[in-house]
């Protein structure tokens, strides 16, 4: 699914990613930890093409993102990448279903499309019932449903999701553990995330850990 080769980046003069390699395969759940600062925001960025490294490859699916040009890179996040950050970042004057249906309508799809697809992935993640009210009317562990739908309402070949519930408290951020298994089995999703949750990155295939911007160990759970 994700082949990445001898990634470097650096900031100023500091290397922030130092030669990283990292192979994903389908369906597969990785997790990512390393103390603040360890550069895993970074490599997230970098894998996920919102960033360009000085050096190294990114393919997913076999396509080198890297060599794409600026509107086909784009196209393809938008279609083959979802992503899912700490902070929710819905439009608040948005309805959660108008919040998940935003990457539809900028890959240009048809209204009745839009609002099916949409539907299907708020009722997947619990949220039938909640379609129509708008984040202010959600609890956090809600919202964050709402951003993970929002991730993957392309079905996407693979989601990066950078501390999905580092804002969450201990019953929602179980709740969002469980959601990333469940979406596995059900949709064969690929997941690479960043977590400071223990809990978490146990229940993930595989924990990648990250100092002072090199790849320090693997652990499979």
């Amino acid at each position: 699914m994700l082949t990445a080769q001898h990634l470097f980046k650096k900031y100023d003069a500091h290397t922030v990613v130092n030669d990283i390699s990292l192979s994903v395969s389908k369906a597969e759940i990785v997790s990512i930890n390393g103390p603040s600062g360890a550069g895993k925001s970074t490599l997230l960025h970098l894998l996920g093409g919102l960033d360009k490294p000085d050096s190294g490859s990114v393919l997913i699916e076999g396509i080198d993102l890297l060599s794409l040009p600026s509107k086909m890179q784009s196209e393809f996040r938008n279609h083959r990448i979802g992503f899912v950050f700490q902070f929710h970042h819905l439009l608040p004057e948005f309805t959660a279903l108008e919040n998940v249906s935003i990457p539809l309508w900028i890959g240009k799809k048809g209204t009745r499309e839009v609002q099916k697809t949409s539907a299907e992935m708020l009722s997947l993640v619990g949220l039938e019932a909640r379609m129509n009210h708008k984040p202010s009317e959600l609890s956090g562990g809600e919202q964050q449903r709402v951003a993970i739908a929002r991730a993957l309402v392309t079905k996407p070949a693979i989601v990066f999701a950078d501390e999905p519930t580092g804002n969450l408290d201990s019953v929602n951020a179980q709740s969002v553990h469980e959601l990333f298994l469940t979406l596995r089995k059900e949709l064969q999703q690929t997941f690479v995330m960043i977590t400071h949750n223990d809990a978490l990155a146990a229940l993930t295939d595989r924990t990648v850990t990250m100092r002072d911007g090199k790849m320090v160990s693997e652990q499979n759970h």
